[in-house]
């Protein structure tokens, strides 16, 4: 049986309990997976029990038993926020046990264990019954990242960034100009769109809010990481 802790604080480890947030209209399961604390998201519509998948990353035993609890028979998609490894270990397991179709970028779909079903371009949406979740190309990280928006029926924006945006700064990047193409795409498409309340949703770690982290951009762009 899998341990899901409804008291929701953002800290999960590869060792301890899921958690679950209730937001309104949706609600979020957070559980850290693998050997590099990987964050697998379960974000599924209260009103009709619909839900995707985000980031199958690894230890697909576990990922199959929360979902055989929290939303059995009913992940319509798994997507999959860039073409790094430790983000897919656990894909072409957990695909073939639940049946269902997969997504991700186009630029970052052929590294992948599972051809995607769905490709997703900036501003293409992904329906989980009545809610509705944007995908935001985020290039630097990889080529095809993506971060997926929802927003909650409070107005409230919700932000699963795989490793475009953590606590304290942008993804890795290998160079200078991918440093900047990341930074600015995160500038634009994020910060400069949704407002402080925001809560990011990273591939790693604790959650953060654009609030939070907002003052720190220059200071980001001036130490160039």
């Amino acid at each position: 049986m899998a341990t899901v802790d409804r008291l929701y604080t953002g800290h999960v480890t590869a060792t301890g309990a899921a958690q679950q947030r209730d937001v309104p209209g949706a609600r979020i399961v957070k559980m850290s997976v693998g050997p590099m604390d990987n964050n697998t998201y379960l974000v599924q519509s209260t009103a009709t029990g619909a839900a995707i998948l985000i980031d199958a990353a690894n230890d697909a035993a576990r990922i199959l038993e929360l979902t055989g609890q929290e939303t059995p028979g009913q992940i319509d998609l798994i997507v999959t926020t860039h073409q790094h490894p430790d983000h897919w270990q656990a894909l072409s397991e957990v695909t073939a046990a639940l049946g269902v179709e997969t997504a991700a970028h186009p630029l970052d779909a052929d590294p992948l264990p599972v051809r995607p079903d769905r490709l997703l371009a900036d501003g293409d949406t992904v329906q989980v019954g009545d809610i509705v979740l944007e995908a935001i190309h985020l290039r630097g990280h990889t080529p095809g990242s993506i971060a997926l928006a929802l927003v909650d029926g409070a107005g409230r924006a919700h932000l699963f960034t795989g490793d475009s945006l953590f606590p304290g700064g942008v993804g890795k990047t290998h160079n200078p100009a991918d440093f900047d193409t990341l930074l600015t795409d995160v500038t634009t498409k994020l910060f400069d769109r949704f407002a402080d309340d925001t809560v990011v949703y990273p591939g790693h770690g604790d959650d953060t809010t654009l609030g939070d982290e907002r003052p720190h951009l220059a200071e980001w762009r001036e130490r160039g990481w």
